[in-house]
Protein backbone atom coordinates (compact mmCIF):
# COMPACT_ATOMS: atom_id res chain seq x y z
CA UNK A 1 0.00 0.00 0.00
CA UNK A 2 2.82 2.42 0.89
CA UNK A 3 4.51 1.82 -2.47
CA UNK A 4 1.28 2.73 -4.31
CA UNK A 5 0.96 5.89 -2.25
CA UNK A 6 4.55 6.88 -2.97
CA UNK A 7 4.06 6.20 -6.67
CA UNK A 8 0.90 8.30 -6.74
CA UNK A 9 2.67 11.06 -4.80
CA UNK A 10 5.45 11.08 -7.39
CA UNK A 11 2.90 11.40 -10.20
CA UNK A 12 1.12 14.26 -8.40
CA UNK A 13 4.40 16.09 -7.78
CA UNK A 14 5.40 15.72 -11.47
CA UNK A 15 1.99 16.99 -12.57
CA UNK A 16 2.21 19.94 -10.15
CA UNK A 17 5.67 20.84 -11.48
CA UNK A 18 4.43 20.53 -15.06
CA UNK A 19 1.48 22.84 -14.41
CA UNK A 20 3.60 25.28 -12.38
CA UNK A 21 6.14 25.62 -15.20
CA UNK A 22 5.00 24.41 -18.62
CA UNK A 23 1.28 25.17 -18.47
CA UNK A 24 1.87 28.56 -16.87
CA UNK A 25 4.55 29.40 -19.47
CA UNK A 26 2.26 28.45 -22.36
CA UNK A 27 -0.68 30.44 -20.97
CA UNK A 28 1.47 33.51 -20.37
CA UNK A 29 3.01 33.20 -23.82
CA UNK A 30 -0.44 33.03 -25.39
CA UNK A 31 -1.51 36.08 -23.38
CA UNK A 32 1.51 38.06 -24.58
CA UNK A 33 1.13 36.97 -28.20
CA UNK A 34 -2.63 37.64 -28.21
CA UNK A 35 -2.23 41.12 -26.75
CA UNK A 36 0.98 42.13 -28.48
CA UNK A 37 -0.68 45.22 -29.99
CA UNK A 38 -1.53 46.57 -26.53
CA UNK A 39 1.93 45.93 -25.06
CA UNK A 40 5.08 47.88 -25.71
CA UNK A 41 8.35 46.10 -26.59
CA UNK A 42 9.72 46.59 -23.07
CA UNK A 43 6.69 44.76 -21.62
CA UNK A 44 7.10 41.88 -24.06
CA UNK A 45 10.82 41.73 -23.32
CA UNK A 46 10.16 41.43 -19.58
CA UNK A 47 7.40 38.84 -20.01
CA UNK A 48 9.40 36.70 -22.44
CA UNK A 49 12.33 36.63 -20.03
CA UNK A 50 9.98 35.49 -17.25
CA UNK A 51 8.58 32.76 -19.52
CA UNK A 52 12.14 31.72 -20.42
CA UNK A 53 12.84 31.26 -16.70
CA UNK A 54 9.80 28.99 -16.40
CA UNK A 55 11.03 26.94 -19.37
CA UNK A 56 14.48 26.69 -17.83
CA UNK A 57 13.00 25.52 -14.52
CA UNK A 58 11.07 22.84 -16.42
CA UNK A 59 14.30 21.65 -18.03
CA UNK A 60 13.38 22.83 -21.53
CA UNK A 61 16.73 24.37 -22.46
CA UNK A 62 16.09 24.91 -26.16
CA UNK A 63 12.72 26.60 -25.56
CA UNK A 64 14.33 28.73 -22.85
CA UNK A 65 17.05 29.94 -25.21
CA UNK A 66 14.53 30.69 -27.95
CA UNK A 67 12.39 32.73 -25.52
CA UNK A 68 15.46 34.66 -24.40
CA UNK A 69 16.40 35.35 -28.04
CA UNK A 70 12.82 36.46 -28.73
CA UNK A 71 12.95 38.78 -25.71
CA UNK A 72 16.05 40.46 -27.11
CA UNK A 73 14.74 40.56 -30.68
CA UNK A 74 11.47 42.27 -29.73
CA UNK A 75 13.44 45.37 -28.76
CA UNK A 76 14.95 45.77 -32.24
CA UNK A 77 13.13 43.68 -34.86
CA UNK A 78 9.49 42.64 -34.47
CA UNK A 79 9.57 40.30 -37.48
CA UNK A 80 12.56 38.43 -36.08
CA UNK A 81 10.83 38.31 -32.67
CA UNK A 82 7.73 36.71 -34.20
CA UNK A 83 9.82 34.14 -36.09
CA UNK A 84 11.79 33.13 -32.98
CA UNK A 85 8.62 33.06 -30.87
CA UNK A 86 7.00 30.73 -33.41
CA UNK A 87 10.01 28.37 -33.26
CA UNK A 88 9.81 28.31 -29.47
CA UNK A 89 6.10 27.47 -29.55
CA UNK A 90 6.72 24.63 -31.98
CA UNK A 91 9.49 23.24 -29.76
CA UNK A 92 7.18 23.47 -26.77
CA UNK A 93 4.57 21.49 -28.70
CA UNK A 94 7.14 18.82 -29.56
CA UNK A 95 8.00 18.28 -25.91
CA UNK A 96 4.32 17.92 -25.03
CA UNK A 97 3.89 15.12 -27.57
CA UNK A 98 6.80 13.24 -26.06
CA UNK A 99 5.40 13.51 -22.52
CA UNK A 100 2.68 10.99 -21.83
CA UNK A 101 0.18 11.36 -19.04
CA UNK A 102 -1.69 8.51 -17.46
CA UNK A 103 -5.11 8.81 -15.85
CA UNK A 104 -5.29 7.78 -12.24
CA UNK A 105 -8.47 6.60 -10.56
CA UNK A 106 -9.01 8.22 -7.19
CA UNK A 107 -11.47 6.46 -4.87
Amino acid sequence: MEISRQKLRGQVLRQFRYIRTCVLARELCLLVRSNRAALNPKDVHEFCNFIANLCEEAGCKEQCELCRKAAEAVLTDEEKYLQICKQSCLKCGESRRITTRKSTYVA
